[in-house]
């Protein structure tokens, strides 16, 4: 199937929602034809590598996801950790009236609400995908999600059923220290039932849950989503392949 051409949107506001994370609304013409529904579908960032809106060089994609799909318009929050790649650059310089190249939405990933249970666990890159999975399971919803955050004015509200408990896991060096989701996953209890779990955070940290999950829990990988949304010292090309090389591994 020929993947669609991207579209172009228009930044319509900035919001800062918390210290380190910056929320951009793209909408606009281009937004014609976008599937209904898109909350924590990801799209591909179609950016100038400098990170300024009016560069000309040659463009580099990043993946986002989808925060909060309202009609004619999406949300796309960004970490802002340092001096950032091309996509923080640009959300931290564009304007309203400024415009993207957006490609996507790709699948959205969610836990599966038939499960007994669930454990969300994942950093500040997969806030957004967390905050949407949260916020569409089932009002009788048991389980726990563990959120690992760079300070704590970066914790959000996020609604939640009245079971489901959210760990908010302090962490300003994401990526270096690698134990924090981890540590915390260990000590939850697991109960019995078939579980859905759902894990994105960077590399290393991805592959300490991976290993307690299906080898120490046994997880069925049938009941898993697990992803590292980014490698600490690789941008996204380098992360892709590497990604690509552990998954081999691990199969």
């Amino acid at each position: 199937m020929t993947k669609p051409a991207p579209r172009t949107l228009t930044v319509i506001r900035k919001a800062q929602i918390t210290p380190n994370m910056l929320r951009i609304t793209l909408g606009g013409d281009g937004m014609a034809g976008f599937p209904d529904d898109q909350g924590s579908a990801y799209v591909k960032l179609i950016l100038p590598q400098s990170g300024d809106a009016a560069a000309t060089d040659r463009p580099v994609l990043r993946t986002y996801t989808v925060r909060h799909h309202r009609p004619g318009e999406i949300d796309i929050d960004f970490v802002l950790h340092g001096d950032g790649g091309p996509a923080s650059r640009w959300a931290g310089a564009c304007a309203p009236g400024d415009t993207l190249a957006v490609g996507g939405p790709g699948p959205k990933k969610l836990v599966d609400n038939r499960a007994d249970w669930f454990l969300i666990v994942g950093d500040m890159t997969a806030l957004p995908a967390i905050s949407v999975n949260i916020e569409q399971l089932p009002p009788n919803a048991k389980g726990h999600a563990v959120i690992e955050i760079l300070a704590e004015s970066d914790i959000q509200k996020i609604a939640a059923p009245q079971d489901f408990h959210i760990h908010w896991k302090l962490n300003p060096h994401p990526g270096i220290n690698s134990d924090v989701l981890i540590d915390h996953v260990k000590t939850l209890p697991w109960p019995d039932g078939r579980p859905s779990v759902w894990v994105a955070c960077e590399f290393s940290s991805m592959r300490k849950l991976r290993d307690h999950l299906c080898n120490d829990r046994a997880l069925d990988r049938d009941n898993l989503y697990i992803s590292s949304y980014w490698k600490l010292g690789s941008n996204e090309e380098k992360h892709k392949v590497e990604k690509r090389a552990d998954a081999e591994r691990a199969a």
